[in-house]
């Protein structure tokens, strides 16, 4: 076994097709996280662009790339996951049957660690490392979208009949609704960027869209149109004005949900739902089997799945002074985190308390 470290900008067009075609055919292999455009190269370019330390190892056996690798690296050697925070997919990419050594994999690409917290089933030898699973929802369109549409209603009728009532009511109190799948206009992206910032504030969280690089990372997959991957804005329009937006990955046959929003002063009409119905029903019609809603416990997404997929996160650890030490510093925070979002009795008032915090900040 061959493994080789490469900056983004060295990946040849060869290696760029035949990861893309192992992500392609992951389903067949019974490896469908493998799929989600998050570990696309495509995802990978784009973050070496707006990131330090972005890596790809490749590995070969008889001469052939087997799997692909993408991660960052610090100057000390501390891996983490290509686009920690941010990506909802991560590990390594790899034909059917391929195994690995884990240990063996960073002590070839010179890391002490490797930190995830989105890892994708069906990575055995990162999982091992895992220190806590959780449930990623997702919306199965592979039998199109009449038929999801039905097994919402049966599920959860009353949320189904109210959603597209106000659908309804939308179009008659407006001149009319519209969507577009795959909205090209610049402007759209700079409406929702500006909700989404809107409502981190708001609700007291941290704005994603105050760091450069999210901002550019974004608006590099915006542009990026290198079939079957790439970033996908949604747009609901009403009085031929956007009331709600979404701008996400694709690949042949995943949509990853990544950064939704909307015009609070449309929010009677739950204009968010609505355009998840639209971006199903599109998405289904363009060949997608599911669109992931990404890790996190939100009532819309409750709503919304038919089934959940599991991500888990961790360190994968060789023995060395620097691993110890991350591992140490970073672990105490994560529990903590873990702790609050998975215990109603201590997430509902830590919340109330942001949403209070953002309120101020948004009043000043």
């Amino acid at each position: 076994m061959d493994i080789s470290v490469y900056r983004p900008g060295e990946l040849t067009a060869a290696d760029r097709a035949a990861w893309t075609a192992m992500q392609s055919k992951a389903h067949l292999h019974d490896a469908p996280g493998l799929a989600n455009p998050f570990l696309s190269p495509e995802f990978t370019l784009a973050m070496g662009r707006v990131r330090r330390g972005v890596r790809i190892a490749v590995v070969r056996q008889d001469g052939e790339p087997a799997a692909y690798f993408p991660f960052q690296r610090s100057a000390a050697g501390v891996g983490r996951a290509v686009g920690l925070g941010v990506s909802d997919a991560q590990g390594l990419v790899h034909r059917p049957g391929f195994t690995w050594d884990a240990r063996a994999l960073l002590r070839a690409c010179g890391l002490s660690l490797w930190e995830f917290d989105h890892l994708v089933q069906g990575q055995e030898p990162f999982e091992a490392g895992a220190s806590g699973a959780f449930p990623s929802p997702v919306m199965d369109l592979d039998r199109g979208y009449e038929s999801y549409l039905g097994e919402l209603r049966a599920r959860s009728p009353k949320f189904t009949r109210t959603t597209l009532a106000k659908e309804r009511r939308l179009g008659r109190d407006t001149r009319g609704v519209r969507y577009v799948h795959d909205e090209r206009d610049p402007a759209a992206l700079q409406t929702l960027m500006a909700w989404k910032s809107a409502q981190y504030r708001r609700t007291g969280r941290s704005d994603r869209f105050a760091h450069p690089w999210i901002t550019g990372l974004v608006q590099q997959l915006f542009h990026t149109r290198h079939e079957p991957s790439g970033g996908i804005l949604s747009v609901l329009y009403a009085d031929d004005r956007p009331v709600a937006a979404h701008f996400g990955l694709r690949s042949e046959r995943v949509l990853a949900c990544w950064f939704p929003a909307y015009d609070p002063a449309y929010a009677k009409y739950s204009p968010g739902l609505i355009m998840h119905l639209r971006m199903a029903e599109a998405a289904a019609a363009d060949g997608i089997a599911y669109l992931d809603l990404g890790r996190g416990h939100k009532e819309y997404k409750d709503s919304l799945k038919t089934r959940e997929l599991t991500v888990s996160e961790g360190w994968v650890t060789r023995r060395h002074p620097m691993a110890l030490g991350h591992r140490a510093h970073r672990a105490p925070v994560r529990a903590l985190r873990n702790a609050v979002l998975a215990r109603p009795q201590l997430f509902e008032p830590a919340d109330r308390l942001l949403k209070r915090l953002g309120q101020v900040r948004s009043n000043r």
